[in-house]
């Protein structure tokens, strides 16, 4: 039985869990700015201790490898690779879109229509992929300024579930009768438990001293207003 621990650090969430043979065991997460630089490895150590686990006894290390906020994908990854450097574990990379529509999904069993991820970007922009029921995707992730027409194709044959926290600033927009919303938190560690034992037992791992985060778009710095004026 593979012992896995999970890593989400990809929105506001910080977000731990242990899965063992793809059953989530244990979890640790909190939602609120500049978190993750703070409450990451306390969650971790939390986590493998309340499911009477030692690090020596994990089988690999998983971690949500994006699209998602540059400075939560780059904490948790350079965590994820230091426990793999110092353990010798694999490293193994979740996406992000695809953990949330698995979590939904887990959470609504019966549901039949689409599923739209979304991760806050920036304005009226997300980060975005749309899949079926089974998980196949129909849309690839792609960084989307979202307005009145977008997704109209699929919206005007088939019922949407918009989830994530980029889908609740769309909700004004995307009116169709067929869009719904959920606001439920899916960005947690414990929907990657199943995609990662996948991974797991496929073998499907990342080259530790080269994998990088997709973060789709190159970071951009912004200057304050103060910083603009000058003297």
């Amino acid at each position: 039985m593979a012992k896995i621990l999970q890593i989400e650090t990809a929105t506001a969430v910080c977000s731990v869990a242990l899965s063992v043979d793809g059953k989530t065991v244990s979890v640790k997460e909190e939602s609120g700015q500049n978190l993750h630089a703070s409450k990451l490895t306390l969650f971790i150590d939390e986590v493998l201790k309340s499911a009477g686990v030692n690090y020596n006894e994990l089988d690999a290390i998983a971690v949500s490898k994006g699209p998602g906020s540059y400075t939560g994908l780059r904490i948790g990854v350079s965590t994820a690779k230091g426990l793999c450097y110092a353990l010798d574990k694999p490293l193994i990379a979740i996406e992000t879109l695809k953990m949330m529509a698995t979590g939904f999904q887990s959470e609504n069993p019966g549901y039949i229509g689409l599923i739209c991820s979304m991760i806050d970007a920036r304005r009226m922009e997300v980060y975005t992929s749309v899949f079926d029921n089974n998980l196949n995707v129909l849309l690839p992730t792609e960084a989307k300024i979202i307005d009145e027409t977008s997704f109209a194709d699929l919206l005007a044959t088939e019922q949407i579930t918009f989830l994530g926290d980029g889908a609740a600033k769309c909700a004004a927009v995307l009116t169709h009768q067929n869009a719904l919303f959920n606001t439920a938190n899916f960005n947690a560690a414990k929907y990657m438990s199943a995609l990662a034992e996948t991974a797991f037992q496929q073998k499907n791992f990342e080259d530790v001293a080269y994998f990088e985060p997709f973060y789709l778009k190159d970071f951009v710095v912004t200057q304050s207003k103060k910083q603009q004026v000058q003297p």
